[in-house]
């Protein structure tokens, strides 16, 4: 090939959108349209779906409610609605070129869905959790109407431990490409050799000839870059009609800018295809440059640095929009899990939706990728077990091959508290087969899996926990490393483990114990022990994304940027609304402790301060009064003071080397008085992923949160923007998210807002009856360049390599 010719067309491939160059992929998300119930001859072009609701996804009905303890998914499902659903949606498409293979993507439907085009079923699929790809391509009709429809069925129940979202409740797109291409997932990007002075980079693509002929292309490969854009290139490789061929390229990044903990700088590659000097596709994988293993006696190495894991568990629902969640709601969350110290994610207990990952690539958190719940045991009557067998093998490869680029992952996982292993000869060959799988689709990662009880399971006996190449156990610390005393060889991490310090401390003092996840990072929907409670209260933060008493604990023993908290601790005893100094607030509070100085009984009495710090010492003042310090404990443990109650000002005051190095303070609140609104950013764009977050706190005279105030607060928005939902961080609120008013809990309520035009300005303002109203402004604007939104690394200079073909 022309060198020159090669050059110059590289040279446009990087500068210019890859839709232009090969292949499109666009979103699907817009314009369909849903009815909640089952439709006869619903899967059929013709029928009228003209009355039906119209939505754009993702799409979350269930989120919708009501609440009802008669509803089948139970406590497990937060009590929210289940059943069956449609899906539909009419397009028109135009044939780009030689573009005649469509395919249609869906990054995930809850819960069992099955797809038509133009009434022609394309498939199945059992589980919500895993992305999936349709080939519309015998179907479509170019000169006309097409007509997509989709059915999600959960109402078989009880499904699930936890709230699962009901729908098309992830992002949907439509690709079209020649008849030779890459393969959907099939393009590979990994670092097998990283040092400070250069990065080996190895790019392997998987090439289809869909066409009746063979085909010669040439494959090759480049990372943009201003000082040296030379790709490589196969000699031309020969494809049968209906034959895929892998395709393999390395390259050699010279002081390459390396993806790490909060900083998560990325590189791009662009892959091609050529026949002949004519483009047939092109693909672009973000990456990153990093190297990282667990050693047996050392624990977890990034980069050449050896720390702690300190991860959280989260489940995939965000509260007040279910399991359709915008980016930026995770994004503010993973933010405030961040400042108290995690620098790792557990996908508990299923893979989470693709642009999570690439956020967790981007804010620089390691992740667990986690696959199963169940295996062939059932924990619920219509849970997964049901499928394992048929479908298990098929989802991890979906899965791993979908995820595998994102350089935040470090770890796959074959699934949590398994209840097949008390029954070896049915665990061993299954776990056997999902080791060998994950590392077939990916062979650069280990494999994990959250032991349940391994004691009682012998799996540290008969061979199970051997199988893994990094044991994970939930619980039970003593137990794990005993387990690596008894063979030195093994490397561990705890799964999931509790909030407290025993925990923490197995960990810390432990250099073989390479980290643990914490249950949860977040209060998530469902797992209720029983009506009214409609969420799980595990979690470091509310449901909301604010900060729970205990968050600071986890902050004094996770960060070393000097911090001081204090709280009331209460040894709490249920009372009953009969009883004297009944609180109907703090007695559904699902915590004992309290971070205020505002007690419901404002009389003399003794209080148990509880105060959290890194500090080397902590001296506490109440109104101004010394009531001693005290020394940092060396097990962490929290530093506690008897005080009598006094009205006023409570202050926490942390030194380091006898000077202050941070302060906190609590203050008796007034009577209420007004509503004070904040917003957690300054712009809005009109974007399904971007929403911003409205807190409004119930506050006396002085500003001060009035803790145990409940007032209904309405809301009402002006301009360019719209309510989506409200919540507070009440967990037995029946409360419908989808309303202009929410009851204040623990003295605040939130709003989130979301833009419906391009330009303009948004003006929330919040009321409620005898209190002054309050307000909050924000900006509408386009996005800035999506581009920008990663850091793409692409000043660096490349060395090409050398190029293999093999057979798929």
């Amino acid at each position: 090939m022309n060198k020159r010719f090669l050059i110059l067309w590289l040279f446009l491939i990087v500068s210019m959108p890859l839709a232009v160059a090969a292949g499109t992929t666009t979103s699907f998300d817009a314009g369909w349209r849903f009815l909640r119930g089952t439709a006869e001859n619903a899967d059929k072009p013709e029928f009228d779906d003209s009355k039906w609701r119209r939505v754009d996804l993702p799409h979350d009905w269930s989120i919708e409610g009501p609440f009802d303890a008669k509803n089948p998914t139970g406590g497990a499902g937060g009590y929210l609605p289940s059943g069956v659903a449609w899906y539909r949606k009419h397009f028109r498409l135009t044939k780009f070129g030689n573009m005649n293979r469509v395919y249609v993507e869906f990054d995930g439907v809850m819960g069992i869905s099955d797809v038509w085009i133009n009434g022609v079923h394309l498939g199945q699929r059992p589980s919500g959790y895993v992305s999936f790809v349709d080939d519309l391509t015998e179907h479509i009709n170019w000169s006309g109407d097409n007509v997509i429809a989709v059915r999600a069925d959960t109402s078989a129940q009880p499904a699930s431990r936890w709230y699962t979202g009901a729908g098309i409740y992830r992002h949907v797109r439509i690709k079209q490409t020649r008849d030779v291409h890459f393969r959907t997932w099939g393009t590979f990007v990994s670092t097998p050799q990283v040092s400070e002075k250069e990065a080996t980079v190895k790019i392997s693509a998987e090439v289809v000839n869909d066409s009746r002929k063979t085909r010669s292309v040439t494959f090759g490969a480049i990372i943009p870059n201003t000082a040296e854009p030379v790709p490589g290139t196969t000699n031309p490789v020969s494809l049968g009609p209906g034959e895929t061929k892998t395709v393999e390229y390395t390259v050699t990044i010279r002081k390459p800018v390396l993806w790490d903990v909060a900083k998560g700088d990325m590189y791009e590659a662009r892959v091609f295809l050529l026949e002949g000097k004519t483009p047939l596709d092109i693909e672009s994988v973000r990456f990153g440059v990093r190297e990282f293993h667990f050693d047996a006696d050392t624990g977890f190495w990034l980069n050449g640095k050896n720390f702690k894991v300190k991860g959280v568990c989260l489940h995939a629902d965000g509260s007040a929009f279910g399991a359709a969640v915008p980016l930026s709601v995770w994004e503010r969350r993973l933010r405030e899990l961040r400042k108290l110290g995690a620098n790792a994610i557990r996908t508990a207990h299923n893979p989470p939706a693709p642009e999570f990952l690439d956020l967790a690539d981007r804010m620089g958190f390691l992740v667990m990728d986690e696959l199963f719940d169940q295996w062939t045991v059932a924990k619920n009557p219509y849970d997964y077990h049901l499928y394992f067998r048929e479908w298990s093998r098929r989802d991890v490869t979906d899965t791993v091959r979908r995820d595998r680029n994102h350089p935040s992952i470090i770890l796959w996982s074959a699934g949590n508290e398994i209840h097949d292993t008390p029954q070896p000869e049915i665990a061993i060959p299954i776990l056997k087969g999902l080791v060998e799988t994950f590392h077939a689709a990916d062979p650069t990662r280990p494999v994990t899996q959250g032991l349940f009880r391994p004691n009682v399971s012998k799996d540290y006996d008969n061979g199970l926990a051997d199988l893994l190449d990094v044991i994970g156990q939930n619980y039970r610390e003593k137990e794990i490393l005993a387990a690596h005393k008894q063979k030195p060889t093994r490397k561990i991490i705890g799964t999931e483990n509790t909030h407290e310090l025993n925990q923490w401390l197995a960990v810390r003092d432990n250099p073989e114990y390479a980290g643990h996840f914490v249950w949860s990072g977040i209060d998530y929907l469902g797992e209720s022990a029983g009506w009214p409670t409609v969420a799980y209260n595990s979690g470091l933060l509310y449901k909301t994304g604010t900060w729970r008493p205990l968050a600071y604990q986890r902050q004094s023993w996770w960060t070393t940027a000097p911090m001081v908290y204090a709280a009331r601790r209460i040894s709490k005893t249920p009372k009953l609304p009969t009883d004297p100094g009944y609180n109907p607030t703090e007695e559904r509070r699902p915590t004992v402790l309290f971070s205020d100085w505002t007690p419901a009984n404002l009389d003399k009495h003794e209080e148990n301060v509880e105060v959290y710090s890194n500090c080397d010492e902590v001296e506490l003042f109440l109104n101004g009064k010394s009531l001693g310090r005290k020394p940092k404990p060396a097990d962490d443990a929290p530093r506690n003071w008897k005080v009598d109650f006094e009205p006023g000002t409570l202050r926490a005051v942390g030194y380091n080397a006898g000077r202050e190095a941070a302060n906190y303070e609590l203050k008796t609140a007034g009577k209420p008085s007004k509503l004070l609104v904040t917003v957690d950013r300054n712009a809005l764009a009109e974007d399904w992923d971007d929403v911003a977050t409205v807190t409004v706190a119930v506050t006396d005279d002085n500003g001060t949160l009035v803790p145990n105030a409940a007032d209904l607060v309405t809301f009402k928005t002006e301009g360019a923007g719209a309510l989506a939902a409200v919540d507070s961080f009440d967990n037995n609120s029946h409360e419908p998210y989808q309303a202009t008013a929410r009851r204040a809990f623990g003295g605040m309520c939130f709003a989130y807002l979301k833009a419906n035009a391009k330009k303009g300005r948004i003006k929330l303002t919040a009321t409620a009856p005898g209190l002054k109203a309050g307000s909050a402004t924000i900006e509408v604007a386009p996005k800035k360049d999506e581009a920008a939104a990663p850091n793409i690394i692409v000043d660096l200079p490349v060395r090409a390599g050398r190029v293999r073909a093999k057979r798929a």
